[in-house]
């Protein structure tokens, strides 16, 4: 299969692509590189399969696929705190346009939202037809609420315009080729902890994420992506097992050696109480569950950070070095 992967040169994205190449078929990325590294696919640019795309999601030249996955936004706290209008813009005009191009060349769409549509929930667990509690002009509302338009927008595609379509939401991704200043937890406290610096936990520390290893995460979308009887469902993606801040801290103190301290600091603005997703719908579809630990997951983010070569599921590639390029591999 043709597929085009919006963003797919984000820590996500370049773990999905390389994936999809091991399986045999082609990937057009698109990406303008505005949270995205070309030092993340400069291992696949020379590949046969495989083409780059340097360009807005809501303005890219797009040649026929058969799919498309649409990761094509800022998923850090830094990142969409720094440019929320850009955010805003890549889950409105550019899932507009994807829309469009699906409904044009009869492609199947995959939204990739995010577990922030549920907000600070009400609701916990939190099931896929929990609606959500997000505050619409908060600190975080330009990522948590562009998600929900996006999401809105497919389904209303669906109806008005035919368009084949399906939406996953995932919890907390975390592994290899994360970048050291993304802003998220995981790299935040391993960074910390290796440079030797105090682990900062905002607030009491009692409040919980459920952080889902990358290749997991993967296998699920690629399990959504080529299942082409699907059209209108959504799906949590997500480990169940839960855990405090506090309880993160000390995990990664003690996989990094056990020399940092942990410090406690004002609780950020917005910060959701508690998030674990409910799997059932994924788990019966198609079998999947995560099957990485969130210790063995940490020990290999550990090692990628540590500049060391770990033996994992896929290869990090935040080290890589590359160029940027308009247009780059075969057709």
């Amino acid at each position: 299969m043709r597929l085009l992967i919006a963003g797919g040169a984000g820590f996500v994205g370049s773990h999905l692509s390389r994936a999809l190449l091991r399986r045999g078929h082609h990937v057009v990325c698109v990406d303008d590189l505005s949270t995205g590294n070309p030092a993340n696919v400069a291992d696949l640019v020379t590949h046969p399969r495989y083409e780059f795309v340097h360009a807005d999601v809501a303005y890219a030249p797009i040649r026929n696929v058969d799919v498309i996955a649409h990761l094509a936004s800022p998923a850090s706290p830094i990142d969409y705190d720094r440019m929320p209008l850009h955010t805003l813009r890549a889950n409105s005009l550019g899932t507009f346009r994807l829309v469009e191009i699906a409904r044009d060349i009869g492609a199947t769409l995959l939204f990739v939202s995010t577990s922030e549509v549920y907000g600070d929930p009400l609701v916990h667990p939190q099931p896929e037809d929990y609606w959500g509690n997000v505050d619409p002009v908060g600190p975080r509302s330009c990522y948590d609420e562009s998600k929900r338009f996006g999401e809105a927008l497919i389904f209303a595609a669906r109806r008005e315009a035919g368009i084949r379509a399906n939406v996953v939401r995932p919890f907390n991704t975390y592994g290899p080729g994360m970048r050291g200043d993304d802003g998220r937890v995981i790299p935040e406290m391993i960074g910390a902890a290796l440079a030797g610096r105090p682990l900062i936990v905002h607030g009491d520390g009692h409040q919980t994420r459920s952080f889902c290893y990358v290749s997991d995460l993967v296998e699920a979308l690629i399990s959504v992506l080529l299942d082409r009887s699907i059209d209108g469902e959504i799906f949590n993606i997500g480990n169940p097992r839960e855990i405090s801040m506090r309880e993160l801290a000390q995990l990664i103190v003690e996989l990094t050696g056990g020399g940092a301290e942990i410090t406690f600091s004002d609780g950020r603005p917005g910060d959701p109480e508690r998030r674990r997703p409910i799997i059932d719908r994924i788990r019966d579809r198609y079998g999947w569950s995560p099957r990485v630990d969130l210790n063995d997951g940490l020990r290999q983010t550990i090692a990628s950070f540590s500049g060391v070569t770990a033996k994992a599921e896929a290869p990090s590639t935040s080290l890589m070095g590359g160029r940027d390029h308009d247009i780059v591999g075969a057709a």
